[in-house]
């Protein structure tokens, strides 16, 4: 899962098919697709949203969506 990540870690995205249609179509015309290498840039604090960036992108997700992103740590 993205949320279990430290800031500054890097990960391959595995399995984005747990997560809504509507966000997993967002997720995926922002070019964030299985097999993408995603970096976390920040974690709010409190259970608030997740910073990540691939390929020169940044995006907020929130937590509970993040939960739902399985990736492989690099």
């Amino acid at each position: 899962m993205i949320a279990k990540l430290k800031t500054g870690e890097k990960a391959k995205i595995i399995d984005l098919s747990h997560v809504s249609r509507l966000v997993q179509r967002r997720l995926l015309d922002l070019g964030f697709t299985e097999g993408s290498e995603v970096s976390i840039k920040s974690a709010m604090p409190f259970g608030g949203p997740i910073m990540i960036e691939s390929c020169g992108q940044c995006i907020g997700i929130r937590r509970k969506e993040a939960n739902q992103i399985e990736v492989e740590r690099l």
